[in-house]
């Protein structure tokens, strides 16, 4: 296949090499990278390329369903049905859907790898270019944690790929990706805005903490994820919605920004590349939540233990988990074999802007800072519990400061604290992409989804396939390098 792709790219390059005399006409309408990175617009313009690569369909809709199809509490059907098999390697379907997200996630660095070497170079603004090259090491750094987590070692690619001498590229170690991903993440804490509008969709530094605290929590670097976390909490730069019924979670996911928003996606009410996760979820024609259609391929798994002990009093629950809705005033309940359905993402027909998407909530401060303190300090300090016990608080709508009925009590130890953080954590980001990558980091999904879906979870579902084209078309790659199981 190498052999292939070397060929046929000699052969494009003969082919236009003989027309050269042909083609001597200076074009007039075409922009080469070389003239085209002259001007602060032209810097713009880039970094808006890569975020747009960030909220393509690959790396939202697709990349959701498969991380929320792998965890205790929920199950799929149809085409995503098999991802639920974990006692087996992935088949042909789902292989290529991560295939696509690696190839996304790839596109991001790319696009970000020409950010940070055009930009620099330059005439505009200082304070706008330093933003925007902050943004390039964000983006990358995000794409790189994604890839490092599911794929573990990757190929680092630090340039942009321009032609065949920089497509071939080894797996780095993964700890030489997270050593990347911390330097990226320290210029773009450093040098990105204290204060951005966050309906524009774009990253502030809080958001670089954040992000940064979540890799130093992957690697058990538990006093500088907690320092983190704690900058962000007394920045006082947000403030947890105030919620004292269930629907009052809309105020966070129906809305175009909030006060505990640091960082979402952004979409308008025609685009695909969301609306396809919110039908997954949804029954077909449910008025309330996706009037118009849905295929419920998504639904909750009622054998799980976490969905059976989650207290009904608990207004997220009441939020995230519905088992029918009102038609034309009758009661009508979801189909048996799905009789609980997830409702935290609702299609609204008259919203403007449809899908705003939280990406990093000012809530995950909190239990980053609980668990992270409580394993730095070898217990549960009075102000872990405080802030564990705050975001359980906003959950039953009661204040946020002011000891309630349903506080966790002191005197836990470090792992059962632990332990209660993980599980607050999935009841606060259900669906947000988190909980998959609880349960890997803390070691700990063989025994969850085995008392959730009696399902043996085999040692190859720990990565995902690198794809057979990166595998084939990279010099530097053979299929020696694949993940093991594939």
């Amino acid at each position: 296949m190498k052999k292939i792709f070397l060929l046929n790219f000699i052969c494009i390059a003969i082919l236009f090499g003989s027309c050269k005399d042909m083609l001597q006409e200076t074009p007039k309408n075409f922009l080469s990278p070389v003239s085209y990175y002259k001007t602060e617009a032209d810097a713009k313009g880039a970094i808006l390329s890569v975020y747009a690569s960030r909220i393509g369909y690959d790396v939202t809709a697709a990349q959701y369903m498969i991380e929320e199809s792998h965890n205790d509490y929920s199950i799929c059907r149809g085409s995503y049905a098999p991802i639920g098999n974990f006692d087996q390697p992935f088949e042909s379907v789902t292989t290529g859907r991560t295939n696509n997200i690696w190839l996304n996630y790839y596109t991001i660095i790319n696009r970000a790898n020409v950010v940070i070497s055009k930009v620099p170079g330059i005439a505009m603004n200082e304070t706008t270019k330093k933003q925007i090259l902050a943004e390039a090491y964000y983006l990358r750094a995000e794409a790189y944690l994604n890839l490092v987590r599911y794929w573990g070692a990757v190929p680092l690619r630090l340039t942009e790929t321009v032609d065949l001498s920089s497509v071939g590229v080894p797996r780095s170690p993964v700890a030489d990706v997270y050593t990347q991903i911390i330097s990226d993440l320290k210029i773009a804490e450093t040098d990105l805005p204290d204060n951005v509008d966050n309906r524009t969709g774009r990253v502030s530094k809080w958001a670089a903490k954040i992000l940064l605290a979540n890799v130093y929590l992957d690697l058990e670097n538990w006093s500088n994820a907690a320092a983190l976390a704690d900058e962000v909490i007394k920045s006082n730069r947000y403030s947890l919605v105030t919620v004292n019924q269930e629907a009052d979670f809309y105020k966070i996911f129906a809305t175009e920004t909030c006060s505990e928003d640091i960082f979402s996606m952004h979409y308008s009410n025609i685009s695909l590349d969301f609306q396809n996760f919110v039908k997954w979820l949804h029954y077909t024609d449910t008025p309330v939540y996706c009037p118009g259609e849905g295929w419920w391929c998504l639904y909750v798994n009622v054998a799980s233990p976490l969905i059976i002990n989650w207290d009904k009093n608990d207004l997220r629950r009441q939020f995230n988990i519905y088992s029918g809705f009102y038609r034309n005033g009758v009661w009508v309940n979801n189909p048996s074999a799905t009789p609980l359905l997830f409702k935290k993402y609702i299609k609204d027909k008259n919203a403007l802007c449809t899908y705003s998407v939280p990406v990093i909530r000012y809530t995950e401060a909190f239990l980053i800072y609980a668990e992270a303190a409580c394993m730095a300090e070898g217990s549960p300090s009075a102000l872990a519990l405080e802030r564990l016990n705050i975001i359980k608080r906003r959950g039953y709508g009661y204040d946020l400061n002011t000891p309630s009925p349903v506080d966790y009590a002191s005197g836990m130890s470090k792992n059962s604290f632990r332990e209660t953080v993980l599980k607050e954590r999935a009841y606060e980001f259900m669906l947000e992409r988190r909980r998959y990558w609880d349960l890997l980091r803390t070691k700990t999904i063989k025994k969850e989804t085995m008392d959730a879906k009696n399902i043996n979870y085999i040692d190859t579902r720990l990565l995902y396939p690198i794809p057979q084209n990166e595998i084939s078309n990279n010099p530097a790659l053979s299929q020696a390098d694949q993940n093991p199981g594939y």
